[in-house]
């Protein structure tokens, strides 16, 4: 990586090497991680900054547990906020944990240059939620030498250790290109 270029103005400027733009965005999600969550309100301040980095996801309140490559554990608060007529959790805020969490496990799993999006949700519900609910994602990366789908899955529990819902996610991964690459599963990039 090249040193800090100045602005003119003795302000030092970031160079936006190639080699940068292709680092995997979970080595800067668990980089993060590992600086904060030792500290006294560390993970409750990760879970804060991420809900501010994906705006949607930080409004359902979830804290993040744990995270380390291919693994996330993330915890939800039952609250009013988020409850359905019925008194239990709304079916999204168990759609929205479980992909917050897979994909969590998912993008501290993709290696350096390789890229993923995803493209399909599917949610199973088995019980009523209740009470403090904990996802848990681990995900296997497979070689991506070519574009594939990987489906990472998370388990929603509940107090009593039962399975409130399962999140399966499939997520296009493919090396990252130069953008030439052309076809039907050619990822978008995220300024298209």
């Amino acid at each position: 990586m090249k040193p800090a270029a100045s602005s003119g103005a003795g302000t030092p400027v970031r160079d936006a090497t190639p080699e940068r733009a292709l680092d995997a965005p979970g080595a800067r999600l668990l980089d993060r991680w590992r600086r904060l969550a030792p500290l006294p309100g560390g993970a409750w301040l990760f879970s804060r900054l991420l809900g501010r980095m994906v705006p949607y996801t930080g409004t359902l309140g979830a804290r993040v547990v744990t995270l380390e490559p291919g693994r996330a554990v993330v915890r939800l608060s039952d609250r009013r906020a988020i409850r359905n007529h019925l008194q239990s959790i709304h079916a999204v805020a168990l759609a929205n944990l479980g992909e917050l969490t897979s994909g969590l496990a998912m993008l501290t799993a993709l290696p350096p240059r390789v890229r993923g999006i995803v493209i399909r949700i599917e949610v199973d519900y088995l019980k009523k939620a209740r009470g403090t609910l904990t996802a848990l994602s681990t995900v296997d990366m497979p070689d991506v030498s070519v574009a594939m789908d990987v489906h990472p899955v998370a388990d929603v529990t509940d107090d009593l250790g039962d399975v409130v819902a399962r999140c399966r996610a499939t997520w296009r991964v493919q090396p990252q290109d130069d953008g030439t690459m052309d076809g039907p599963h050619r990822l978008p990039h995220l300024t298209d």
